[in-house]
């Protein structure tokens, strides 16, 4: 492949780089019913999905703010678990989800109602505007 194939106009890289979002539904302060299995894999779902921290409340009693970074579903709860970091506690913890008996969104959740459209948007409006060097930045965590 020649160096002659590889170059695009500003306008073609531009355009890949805008890809389409979509919505996070606000899940804050919401408290699922884990009355079956399957509520109880839908809500870790959306936990892993979850821009912000939940509170998982472990049968043992313990409670735990975390925010859940990663799972593995199995055929079964004791085959299935979340992987979190937890404030305080230093690296990856790994939970079953046999051993949860609550799940609490309780932190902000940082990607509600965010669009990557938005982003888009306010970065074309300051380039047009004639900005240079624009960075937009994240908002500032509380």
């Amino acid at each position: 492949m020649s160096a002659e194939t590889l170059k695009y106009t500003r306008e073609q890289v531009e355009s890949l780089e805008v890809a389409p979002g979509f919505e996070h539904e606000n899940l804050e302060g919401w408290v699922p019913e884990l009355a079956t299995e399957e509520a109880l894999r839908d809500a870790l779902e959306q936990a892993f999905d979850y821009r912000g921290d939940v509170t998982l409340t472990l049968k043992s009693g313990e409670r735990v703010e975390a925010y859940v970074f990663n799972r593995r579903t199995g055929k079964t709860l004791a085959d299935s678990w979340v992987q979190y970091f937890a404030p305080g506690v230093e690296g990856k913890i790994k939970t079953g989800y046999d051993q949860i008996a609550r799940i609490e969104f309780t932190g902000k959740d940082r990607a509600a109602g965010k669009h990557w459209e938005d982003w888009v948007k306010a970065y074309n409006e300051r380039k047009a505007a004639g900005e240079e060097n624009i960075a937009l930045t994240p908002e500032a965590i509380d």
